[in-house]
């Protein structure tokens, strides 16, 4: 159908450690649970409220996974840009239909961004740099060097 999109833009916080699973295919899938919080002040009582939405993510891409098993985890701070899917299944208990509605990431339309800095201490999710192994006086000075040699 022209002129249609299904597209989904979300900034927020791992609820659990991401869930990954192998296929049948042999190919790795992720599952993230997000919350997105709005906070409001209510009109008659002057009282802060908040309100919190849950969103289920399934990622698909290959590389996405990769990105989400090394480095993501609960209560990291991520922006997700995917397509809503729901899909169908039995409950086998009830023998009732259920629907889940879901974020998906795949192909080329799909988004994940860390948001969480360097400087944020131990909850960081990006790769910092091991230089426990370098003297603490060699530091300061092999950073002064470098400045030093740079071409332009």
């Amino acid at each position: 159908m022209a002129g249609s999109l299904n597209k989904v833009q979300l900034i927020g916080r791992l609820g659990a450690d991401p869930e990954i699973k192998q296929m049948v295919n042999g190919k790795n899938v992720a599952r993230l649970s997000i919350a997105t919080s709005q906070s409001w002040k209510d009109k008659n009582s002057g009282e802060r409220k908040e309100k919190t939405e849950w969103h289920r993510i399934v990622i698909f891409n290959e590389g996405l996974v990769g990105v989400v098993q090394q480095y993501l985890k609960k209560g990291a701070n991520v922006y997700i840009e995917g397509q809503l899917s729901t899909r169908k299944w039995k409950d086998e208990s009830t023998g009732q239909d259920k629907y889940s509605t879901e974020v998906i990431l795949q192909g080329y339309n799909s988004n994940l961004t860390m948001l969480d800095g360097r400087n944020k201490g131990e909850n960081t999710n990006l790769v910092s740099e091991n230089k426990s192994s370098l003297p603490d006086e060699n530091l300061n000075q092999d950073k002064n060097d470098l400045d030093d040699e740079i071409p332009f």
